[in-house]
């Protein structure tokens, strides 16, 4: 077994940092982290998922460019492999080569960053915080910016490869199911299909597809379930942290979370400094269901990571266009989205007809003065 750190909790998730407040919150999470986790993950997996480094790491890393040979180089490697960034390789070396800048760069604009083709500290703290396990997904990439200064024109949200969809008639309704067999016992049984359930509304709410809990877990639509390490699909766990959850794309309808996470509904309940929070994953994980991928909007949903004691569940404009392009509009669907956008308009008319009427009156005393000199 070999041991993993992670540091993950310093950074502030929406604040920029200059790269000199970044490494001083990179030596600090280190530090923290050193003293209270240690994490193991088996290093016969030829797709780590959990990057180990140290002081000295981070300076090497973000130093490294095209033609450097650095020990530790390759477990990058493997992480950009696992979401699908770099072609599988049973052996990576640590050559800062051509196609690893490459990756880099894709992996930098897919999530958001500032785009060096460095390791710079913005891109190793991201690369070190827990996510979703589902490869991100750089085809079929909607964006489209008509106006800069308009936010709801600007779009990032993602589909799969051939857009898959669910394809029954509408209004369509899923049935989900929990595996009595693969649950925790942290949290209740009631937790844990109530915060599935606010889950399904906040996607139902703005679709005109419903969800439904069923008893029966062998014949629902969506299978929901606890699971540790190599679970027989090709995807396995990787322990406290790491990835988090996956789930697969329209119809396979199955849900799996990590069993080794210390999930949570209440953080004033669970104290614990590695509790991830359940129902932001699983709205996460209903988007890939439904046939979302990751978005590059970091305030979406539908972004990959999420920290330790996070919670981002509410849909963005981003989520809600993407799922809407898929199934189209709940009909009893009115988003504070919509109002914004009426009071952004109403704003602008607003504020043109008074530079106009300003600009009028100021044109007719010119000329009125003009004629009489």
């Amino acid at each position: 077994m070999e041991a993993f750190f992670l540091f993950l909790f310093s950074v502030p998730p929406k604040k920029e940092r200059t790269n000199h407040n970044m490494f001083l919150s990179l030596r600090y999470s280190f530090t923290f982290l050193f003293s209270t986790l240690l994490l193991t993950l088996s290093s016969s997996s030829p797709l780590a998922t959990k990057i180990s480094i140290t002081n000295h790491d981070i300076h090497s890393f973000s130093n490294a460019g095209r033609g450097n040979n650095i020990t530790g180089i390759s477990q990058f490697k493997r992480y950009l492999s696992r979401f699908g960034y770099i072609k599988n390789n049973d052996t990576f070396s640590n050559e800062f080569d051509a196609n690893f800048e490459s990756a880099i760069i894709k992996y930098q604009r897919n999530l958001g960053l500032q785009v060096t083709g460095k390791l710079d500290s913005n891109t190793v703290s991201q690369m070190i915080t827990p996510r979703c396990g589902v490869p991100d997904t750089t085809k079929t990439h909607h964006h489209h910016n008509h106006h800069q200064n308009r936010i709801h024109n600007t779009t990032n949200f993602v589909y799969f490869p051939g857009k898959p969809r669910w394809s029954r008639d509408m209004p369509m309704t899923l049935t989900y199911g929990f595996s009595s067999d693969y649950m925790i016992h942290n949290l209740s049984i009631r937790e844990i299909r109530e915060a599935f359930k606010r889950a399904f509304t906040r996607w139902s709410s703005v679709i005109p597809v419903s969800f439904v809990e069923s008893e029966d877990y062998g014949f629902a639509d969506i299978k929901i379930g606890f699971y540790s390490g190599d679970h027989g699909d090709g995807e396995p766990f990787d322990g406290v942290l790491g990835v988090l959850a996956h789930s697969f794309s329209p119809e396979i309808g199955r849900l799996h979370l990590d069993a080794a996470e210390t999930w949570a509904v209440d953080f004033d309940v669970t104290k614990s400094e590695v509790a991830i929070d359940l129902e932001s994953v699983a709205t996460h994980e209903i988007g890939h269901l439904l046939g979302l991928s990751h978005s590059s909007l970091k305030e979406a949903v539908m972004y990959p990571s999420l920290r330790p004691r996070d919670k981002r569940a509410d849909l963005n404009i981003d989520d809600i266009k993407g799922v809407q392009s898929l199934y189209g509009s709940n009909p009893n669907f009115r988003s504070q989205w919509s109002s914004l956008e009426s009071d952004i308009s109403t704003n602008h008319g607003a504020k043109f007809g008074v530079d106009t009427f300003r600009f009028s009156m100021i044109g007719s005393i010119i000329a009125i003065a003009l004629y009489y000199i």
